[in-house]
């Protein structure tokens, strides 16, 4: 059997990878800057080590005995392709045969203008240098993330400022996401091949604002603006624009650069792809985005 590594197992994603790993018999290295914060998985079974992508020291021997390893993407905008390296070149001294990278859906399209995707191009194409098998899982914007961080602030706010106009994005769950995940772990036959990890539907965020609004009957205007726009409303909330600017002490936690130029993506059409990659590895339809609402609904402002 092989030994699948997770990486960033503390967070979201690769806990719950991690954990349908063991759910499925599987051996799992897991791997967390934090072990304390993945203790649950030590007692389920995995092999739970300290790992940290901002330094080549003791990568080599945290991944040694893995067979696969799921590379999640961190953070830290700007900084990604750097951390990404250190663990491509561990994975690869250690003797890795395959590596799954959370990427960005549409991140190869010519002209594409989101800061958020250079670190995902700059990674997949260290991948296709390092000479590892690959295979590159493009993760549409997270459904998730627009029933809380988009939804929420409109919620409370009763509005909305937008710079993605009519622009078309099939969101997804991260469930979803995380199940191609360990589909592409457990199954043969994926190396060296990319797939688009998309919803059900392509929505329209302003849309997607009016669902949550009808869900939970109270009105969200949304205010269609230019990228400016948004780097003013940004500015005005305390938001530094250059990820490079980012302290410890910066009240936002990320750079205006990357929502905006997002945005923009969405707005020019980069991220209106259709594809049933999803059920082909899971054999399931990928969750509606009224399904995911309805999950996380209870958080909502009453």
């Amino acid at each position: 059997m092989a030994k699948i590594i997770v990486s960033g197992a503390s967070g979201q994603f690769g806990h719950a990878a991690a954990s349908q790993l063991l759910d499925m018999g599987e051996e799992v290295i897991a791997l967390s800057r934090n072990v304390d914060k993945i203790a649950d998985l030590a007692e389920r079974g995995a092999d739970v080590r300290a790992a940290d992508f901002d330094s080549p020291d003791g990568l080599e021997e945290a991944m040694a005995g893995g067979d696969k390893l799921l590379l999640i993407s961190t953070t830290l905008v700007g900084q990604r392709a750097r951390q990404h390296g250190n663990a491509i070149d561990a994975a690869k001294k250690a003797g890795v045969k395959h590596i799954v990278y959370t990427s960005l859906l549409g991140v190869r399209r010519p002209g594409n203008p989101s800061v958020e995707g250079f670190d995902h191009i700059a990674t997949e194409e260290l991948l296709e240098q390092s000479g590892v098998p690959y295979t590159f899982l493009r993760n549409s914007l997270y459904a998730d993330a627009v029933a809380t961080a988009m939804a929420i602030p409109a919620l409370e706010a009763g509005g909305k400022m937008e710079n993605a106009g009519k622009g078309r994005v099939p969101v997804i769950s991260r469930d979803d996401c995380v199940a191609a995940a360990v589909g592409v772990l457990t199954q043969d036959g994926h190396e060296n091949k990319a797939y688009d990890i998309t919803g059900p539907d392509l929505w329209t965020l302003p849309d997607a604002m009016a669902l949550v609004a009808e869900m939970a009957g109270k009105p969200i205007t949304v205010e269609d603006v230019d990228d400016e726009g948004m780097y003013r409303y940004f500015d005005s909330i305390g938001a530094v624009r250059k990820a490079e600017d980012l302290t410890p002490d910066t009240p936002i936690p990320w750079a205006s650069e990357g929502m905006v130029t997002f945005g923009q993506s969405i707005r020019e059409g980069f991220m209106d792809i259709e594809s049933d990659d999803v059920e082909r590895i899971t054999g399931k339809k990928p969750r509606t985005l009224r399904s995911v609402f309805e999950q996380y609904q209870g958080a909502w402002p009453a």
